[in-house]
């Protein structure tokens, strides 16, 4: 008994010998004023720290109409996006081949594979030969499918990473962006080796794993979107229960923003071995054993954060909504299960049931957008007071990279991003690189592009999406 006493007693001075040695990062836990970045204090990793800022901070910004009237003109205006339910019924080659060539287009840059090799000639011409254009039909009919799972779209028919110089590792450059379960596509042509589709959704073009698709017929899927009533994830991410029972409704992977149908179930019947009543039924699209599509019964958790409708749009829940990624992995074209800077902040926004292009380049100079462009003509002063005067929500872009604005504190103005890193001047004049690479606060006034130049005063646009 006694020798126990004294294991238990060395324990316990241990664990204080440890804690005693950690004063300063448990004051920096504690403390709202401790310092995270240049500018940026623990207190301000807190939504409610911007919320509490606001008046009226709940008044909806834009309503159910005025988000149908915004999706509307997008759709009408935006040269990016896809009607693919308006598609012909018949494609012609000419047009086929359009889409494909502008999606995957010969590198004409030196790129370097994983290893830091360059490539060569010889693979980018394997590369192109894989989109088997010679195999597009002059004619064709329109076919539809649905995405079964969360995906990656792709700029060539392959996984083969490249990268722009030899010692990245990052930045897959055939890396264009995901596609989520539920999400209509039409099926334009497949790669030489069948294991590849080209896809068109609503706001992108191209290649996703045939296996990620499900052929459907068009009145179906597009009828499966409509559904009422339906759960909309409103979290960042979250997955359907665990079954051991359907593997293809199992741990699902399903991003903000994603609609779903509910399913009519009863109440007192386990659905794949678990009671329904302690989650919510929704409707995901599977696919058969011959690469048709099938709806399946499947459960989401009572416990994730999903919502029965889209979420009003006001300040509050943009700022919530901003937030709940908070430190997830940059992931450029939503690699690593994640997003990038164009598709966080579109993310954040569906879940308001309100459309954005999917790239920077287009969101920022989207003729479906109300905003203001900026120029080489616009001055320093008049760029800091288009920034005095922007609004939670409102979006700015620089080259290749968007921001969202949380408000303003003594004058700066605050941002949340999801980037790879900033650059700022050091005390000695020094311009200093800070990597981050994830969704970060950050003031926008000290970033700087490059040693001379700062970020503010590279700014092209800042749209708004009020009224």
């Amino acid at each position: 008994m006694h020798k126990r006493l004294s294991r238990a007693g060395a324990l316990l001075l241990a664990c204080l010998l440890i804690a005693s040695s950690w004063p300063a990062l448990a004051q920096v836990l504690e403390d709202p004023k401790a310092e995270v970045l240049p500018g940026v204090v623990q207190a301000q990793l807190d939504p409610d720290y911007w919320i509490e800022r606001l008046r009226d901070a709940d008044h909806v910004v834009l309503d159910a109409e005025a988000i149908a009237a915004h999706n509307a003109r997008m759709r009408e205006r935006e040269p990016s996006l896809h009607d693919i339910e308006q598609l012909p019924v018949t494609l012609e080659a000419e047009q086929v081949r359009a889409w494909i060539e502008a999606a995957s287009p010969r590198p004409e840059r030196t790129l370097y594979d994983e290893a830091g090799k360059e490539g060569s000639a010889r693979a980018l011409d394997r590369l192109v030969d894989a989109l088997d254009l010679k195999a597009v039909p002059q004619t064709q009919v329109t076919r539809y499918g649905m995405v079964v799972r969360r995906a990656d779209l792709r700029t060539f028919p392959t996984h083969l990473r490249v990268f722009s110089t030899p010692d990245d590792r990052d930045i897959d450059r055939f890396q264009e962006s995901a596609l989520f379960p539920g999400t209509p596509v039409a099926v334009v042509h497949r790669s030489r080796d069948r294991r590849w589709l080209f896809v068109l959704s609503e706001t992108y073009a191209a290649w996703i794993e045939a296996d990620a698709v499900a052929f459907g017929d068009k009145a179906e899927i597009f009828a499966h979107t409509r559904r009422i009533p339906f759960l909309v994830v409103t979290g960042a991410q979250v997955r359907t229960v665990h079954t051991r029972e359907r593997p293809q409704v199992s741990d699902v992977v399903l991003d903000m923003g994603v609609r779903l149908p509910l399913a009519p179930w009863p109440a007192d019947e386990p659905l794949n071995g678990q009671h329904p009543g302690f989650g919510h039924v929704v409707e995901l699209p599977v696919r058969n054993d011959d690469g048709t599509l099938a709806f399946a019964p499947a459960l989401i958790p009572r416990s994730a954060d999903v919502a029965g409708d889209y979420l009003p749009l006001t300040r509050t829940n943009l700022i919530d909504q901003a937030f709940k990624f908070l430190g997830e992995r940059y992931g450029w074209g939503h690699r690593y299960n994640a997003r990038d800077c164009s598709g966080y902040v579109s993310e954040i926004y569906r879940s308001f049931g309100l459309l954005l292009p999917r790239n920077t380049s287009a969101q920022s100079r989207s003729p479906g957008l109300e905003g203001v462009v900026l120029d080489s003509s616009t001055g320093h002063d008049e760029r800091l007071r288009l920034l005095r005067e922007s609004r939670v929500g409102d979006l700015v872009y620089i080259p290749g990279h968007v921001m969202m604005v949380l408000g303003h504190v003594d004058g700066e103005t605050y941002v949340i991003h999801d980037t790879s890193g900033m650059s700022l001047l050091g005390e000695d004049g020094q311009l200093r690189r800070y990597h981050l690479n994830g969704v970060v606060v950050t003031p926008l006034l000290p970033l700087m592009s490059n040693a001379t130049t700062a970020t503010v005063d590279r700014i092209t646009s800042i749209q708004r999406i009020r009224p």
